[in-house]
């Protein structure tokens, strides 16, 4: 009566090992799940980004207001008639 016993055990393990531990097995597929949720909030965070600059390209394409505010922030341009004033920051 042992050695059905035995054998049932060992054949249960047999087929456990490929659902657990095979190539296509849980473990396999929920370390693959997780890879798939990290790359889709790197995604989110590229769309997030590319929005915004598509929105800086089409508003530098659009109108004046954009480059002359880039060429005051950026260049430290002036418009005739306003004195640029510099405070250097402390280190």
């Amino acid at each position: 009566m042992r050695w059905p016993v035995i054998v049932l055990a060992v054949l249960v393990i047999v087929l456990q090992y490929p659902l657990w531990l095979g190539k296509g097995g849980w473990l396999r597929v929920w370390d693959v799940d997780r890879q798939l949720q990290a790359q889709r909030e790197t995604n989110q965070r590229l769309e997030q980004r590319n929005a915004g600059l598509e929105a800086e390209v089409r508003d530098l394409k659009s109108g004046n207001e954009a480059v002359e505010e880039r060429a005051r922030f950026e260049l430290g341009l002036t418009k005739p008639d306003e004195i640029f004033v510099h405070t250097p920051r402390k280190p």
